[in-house]
């Protein structure tokens, strides 16, 4: 067996270049992955008492069925709603309805808080996730609008 002496060179000189490139890569995906200057950090996860917690709420729990657990939160930023899911299509389905009544929705995965724009703003500080918006379709005016309930009066 022969030990190169004397040829450090090619290997040698390209690993700071490599160890530059490489912190460089790690750079840009740690900016892609939540750290993007907004302040909003990346979307929580964990169960609704995981996620309570991040959102400093003692969740009041309402509901705690297999497929959903809901609970209402009151804090200093205001009350909302939150709930997770055990499958995203039963997010999604609950969504969908929910949104018949308008408001501000905070989506994670596998999970929702609901309240209004102000309260899931300050929300969004601490859980990260996606704001969704309904106009309400009950504006309790009785008009025949698309929001119609499709009830008639005599």
């Amino acid at each position: 067996m022969t030990k190169r002496r004397g040829t450090p060179g090619v290997r040698d000189a390209r690993r700071p270049a490599v160890v530059v490139a490489g912190s460089a890569a790690l750079a840009l995906l740690a900016a892609c992955g939540g750290g993007d200057g907004t302040g909003i950090p990346p979307t929580a996860t964990g169960t609704l008492e995981e996620l309570a917690a991040q959102a400093h709420c003692e969740p009041k729990l309402q509901t705690d069925a297999q497929e959903l657990r809901q609970a209402n939160c009151d804090t200093d930023d205001g009350r909302y709603v939150l709930a997770t899911f055990a499958t995203d299509r039963g997010q999604r389905e609950w969504i969908n309805e929910a949104n018949d009544y308008g408001g501000s929705y905070l989506v994670g995965r596998g999970w929702v808080a609901v309240s209004d724009a102000t309260v899931i703003a300050a929300l969004r500080g601490r859980l990260g996730g996606t704001v969704e918006t309904a106009s309400s379709h009950h504006s309790g005016s009785g008009g025949s609008g698309a929001g119609d309930s499709g009830h008639r009066g005599s």
